[in-house]
């Protein structure tokens, strides 16, 4: 860090403090909130939610914090829509050093610190081990680091300590931080701001694989890794990391029916697709819905329309709240900032403009037809890595234990909820 323009101009020992940035990979709102409780971090303020979008996953996240450049799929494994083929996966970690590559979107240009890349697999193997070695790298570069510019860290261990061995791990792993930000707080003195968040939240229970490829089998479509045009039902759902949704890709056609058919599988909570201008929202429980978007000026407004009755983001409460206290023209829609302070802490966090944006505004390059969002207890992924790994906790939905991260900061009091889209000022500003 402070390599770019906007940080050489602002950076340490001229218009402000030095700087450290640290990013806890998948380390919940609540989880630091209660470590807060527990004494933890006490020379912080009071944490922000941060909201991550949908999917909620680390290059997705960081890349739109950051303003940086949006990574080509939403994992490693993703659906090239150029040449209509699987591309990526697990040769990504054969090669020790990062290249251009295997670097998913430039915000890793800004970081000063991140774990080796083979540890990015082997978190899931040894997790106890590779965490520790994780802190204790950061803790050597930095203090190694010239102090006189600002200085980015980003520790990916405690999302495999998670996704492993649970809650009761990472609280150790986070006593361990807090006490390497102690003695970094009395070796560079107040003058350093330490800004401390986490690019996703967690959904802290076991979890079970969702059988998906046999559903859809089922249903009739064809699972490949390519889409050629010679069989009209076939269907890519790339399948990498364990984790709380599933991205698929079709021909045009089939959209709207298999958007219908992915949220009666077991363990979907709903699916996503685009219809024109709008978001259909799909549960097999609780019906459809369509959310509109409309410009307005600088800002935005946006409708939610159940269909035949269906409430499939389960905001009947709070559109009622909303109508009571006048926040709907005459067409139903209310502005994005009336939506945001209703729903930032609903079981689907900012759900109209998190889930619009997801299609829309896609944060990747090769966005999917279809997005499933599976109900905390299930994830979709490798069917050899599930056999490997027991999984304890795990993200990627649209719920609020996923989606909610946390922001704060030694220095600065931030707003009680705060976009992803909205913390690059924070950080680097």
């Amino acid at each position: 860090m402070g390599t770019n323009e906007d940080l050489s101009e602002n950076g340490a020992g001229r218009s402000r403090p030095r700087r450290l940035l640290i990013c806890l990979d998948g380390v919940p709102y609540e989880v630091i909130a209660d470590a807060k409780g527990r004494g933890l971090f006490a020379q912080f303020n009071a944490p922000s939610r941060l909201l991550s979008p949908f999917p909620t996953m680390t290059n997705v996240a960081l890349s739109l914090m950051l303003g940086a450049t949006a990574p080509l799929g939403y994992e490693s494994l993703y659906f090239d829509r150029r040449v209509k083929q699987l591309r990526g996966g697990v040769r990504k970690y054969m090669n020790w050093r990062r290249t251009p590559a295997n670097i998913p979107s430039s915000y890793m240009d800004d970081l000063d610190y991140q774990e080796p890349l083979p540890f990015e697999f082997l978190i899931y193997v040894a997790p106890q081990r590779v965490w520790r070695a994780d802190f204790a790298r950061f803790r050597e570069r930095f203090r190694a680091a010239p102090q006189t510019r600002d200085y980015f860290a980003f520790l990916k261990g405690t999302d495999g300590l998670l996704h492993i061995c649970g809650r009761r791990h990472l609280d150790v792993a986070l006593e361990s931080l807090d006490q390497i930000l102690r003695e970094i707080n009395s070796f560079c003195g107040t003058e350093t701001e330490i800004v401390l968040f986490s690019d996703h939240g967690m959904n802290l229970r076991e979890n079970q694989r969702s059988h998906l490829q046999t559903h859809l089998r089922r249903r009739n479509y064809a699972i490949t890794g390519r889409l050629n045009g010679r069989r009209a039902r076939d269907v890519v759902v790339p399948a990498f990391g364990l984790c709380g949704y599933a991205a698929a890709y079709c021909a045009p056609e089939l959209v709207t029916s298999l958007a219908a058919d992915l949220a009666e599988l077991r363990g979907v909570d709903f699916t996503i697709h685009r219809e024109g201008g709008t978001v259909v929202v799909t549960s097999a429980a609780r019906g459809v819905a369509r959310l509109h978007r409309r410009a307005d000026g600088e800002g935005a407004s946006f409708r939610y329309e159940p269909v035949g009755g269906g409430d499939p983001l389960r905001l009947a409460q709070i559109v009622e709240s909303m109508s009571c206290d006048g926040l709907f023209d005459a067409e139903r829609y209310a502005s994005d900032e009336a939506w945001r302070e209703r729903t930032a802490e609903h079981i689907y966090p900012d759900a109209l403009a998190n889930l619009y944006c997801a299609l829309h505004a896609p944060h990747i390059q090769h966005p999917a037809d279809v997005l499933a969002s599976f109900e905390d207890g299930y994830y979709y992924g490798s069917s050899l890595f599930s056999r490997i790994v027991r999984i304890a906790a795990t993200h990627g939905n649209a719920m609020r234990a996923s989606s909610t991260a946390f922001l704060m900061s030694t220095h600065r009091d931030f707003a009680p909820h705060v976009r992803a889209a909205e913390v690059r000022p924070l950080l680097k500003g």
